[in-house]
């Protein structure tokens, strides 16, 4: 392969439940382009793995994204005839599950077999790990049963199932930027501590990793920031050039749209420290990045510099933590909001010191407030007709849980008067923390599904 040429990658899919539709036009672009190309799909949260992991308890042959189908199905063909590689964590739990369910999408769409690497290391909820997580955990080791510890590992790896011949790639948790970073590093052949270019493969990744958000998506704000077309988003494509720089595009006659504001805006998200932004494989300092408009629909990157990778990997534990259990009832009309106010009362009367219970009035006070529902006591806004009253709590039994649901059920008769359309829901509940672990003791590889 010519790794002077540019690499193109398109991204499909920035978290699980992303639109089902985006790859095709993005594929299509791809090949388009007679470029060196490859497709990501980003599906993973911080949540999302240990609900994938109680999905395998309950279902050993689950645990993967579980759109995969619908995400695969209508390009997989089209990339394996054309060269167009995928690599994406969508194995979440169960890689092998994803990687064996892949092949048989292939046998149905009358496809050639594809060769597909299964990446491994990031799993760390055996119990040979449990000693390295209490160390790095101290007191705030959960006394839980843990449901999934996964840490965050890099490019490497998806590099070298790229260079082996894999035509998909399927990991677990990755970093989100290390899926771009991972192609780039076959394709060009950079090293390991070729700081700099690994840091600019590391941005574009960070530009792709929400898909449609670079597009117009996350930026959209109606008569402010106007973004045309949002219904049928263009998917963003980053065009890689040999020192690492990008430029990020979309496929023509997508809806969106890629200006300097909107590759800004994702530039910065989730950034804590432009100077040192963390990442398995490098750190990333964009403090004299440039960012310039190209064309189109087209924008330049230019300027990120890298430093040393950290000598720690991020680890997310996951752990049961009992039962979340929540109720919704509406009031409507005159003195919408008194009634509403005077529901949350009873609710907090009735289930006085079981449990901390969050009460909300959505349409009045619920994204602003806090936690203390002072808004059942304090002054109310005016001519306020049309009022949502939520309730919501979480408790360490099912039963015990269910009292609410019981009670806000009840609010239909028991008053205030005029209240309807309610719903409730219980699911388990999983607590999160997190912590640092050496490097050293994660041991990352792929394995080739022949």
């Amino acid at each position: 392969m010519d790794n002077t040429q540019p690499l193109h990658i398109g991204c499909a899919a920035g978290f699980s439940g992303d639109r089902t539709d985006a790859a095709a036009p993005v594929v299509e672009a791809l090949i388009a382009s007679g470029r060196p190309a490859v497709l990501i799909f980003e599906t993973l949260a911080e949540r999302t793995l240990a609900l994938a992991q109680l999905a395998r308890r309950s279902q050993p042959d689950a645990g993967y994204e579980p759109l995969l189908d619908d995400l695969l199905r209508p390009v997989l063909a089209r990339c394996l005839a054309h060269g167009v590689r995928i690599v994406s964590n969508f194995g979440a739990a169960n890689p092998h599950g994803a990687a064996r369910r892949i092949v048989q999408l292939a046998q149905e769409l009358g496809a050639r077999a594809p060769r597909i690497a299964v990446v491994h290391g990031d799993d760390l909820s055996g119990p040979q790990h449990r000693g390295m997580l209490a160390q790095a955990l101290g007191d705030r080791m959960p006394t839980e049963p843990i449901a999934s510890a996964n840490a965050y590992i890099g490019a490497q790896p998806i590099a070298d199932a790229l260079r082996a011949g894999a035509d998909v790639v399927v990991c677990g948790r990755v970093a989100d930027p290390s899926l771009v970073l991972g192609p780039a590093l076959a394709h060009f052949g950079w090293r390991m501590d070729d700081w700099d270019r690994l840091a600019r493969a590391t941005m574009a990744g960070h530009l792709l990793e929400c898909g449609s958000q670079v597009t117009g998506g996350y930026f959209a704000d109606p008569g402010y920031k106007d973004v045309p077309g949002l219904a049928r988003l263009g998917y963003p494509i980053a065009e890689i050039d040999p020192d690492g720089h990008c430029t990020i595009a979309k496929p023509a006659g997508t809806g969106g749209r890629i200006d300097e504001r909107t590759v800004k805006e994702q530039l910065l998200y989730e950034l804590h420290d432009p100077a040192a932004y963390l990442t398995p494989d490098v750190v990333a300092d964009i403090t004299a990045a440039r960012v310039a408009q190209a064309g189109p629909d087209r924008v330049r990157l230019e300027g990120v510099r890298g430093h040393a990778r950290p000598d720690t990997l991020k680890v997310n534990v996951c752990f049961e933590s009992g039962w979340f259990a929540e109720g919704e009832i509406s009031y409507a009309g005159p003195r919408a909001a008194e009634r509403a106010r005077l529901a949350g009362q009873v609710l907090r009367e009735r289930l006085a010191g079981v449990a901390p219970l969050r009460i909300d009035l959505i349409g009045v006070a619920s994204i602003f407030e806090g936690d203390d529902s002072a808004w059942l006591e304090g002054p109310l806004p005016p001519g306020v007709q049309d009022v949502r009253l939520r309730a919501a709590w979480q408790l360490p039994s099912h039963a015990d849980a269910q009292r609410l649901v019981r009670e806000v059920t009840a609010l239909y008769c028991a008053g205030p008067a005029g209240g309807g359309g309610v719903r409730t829901a219980m699911r388990p509940r999983l607590g999160t923390v997190s912590c640092l672990v050496p490097r050293a003791a994660v041991e990352t590889g792929f394995t080739m599904m022949e």
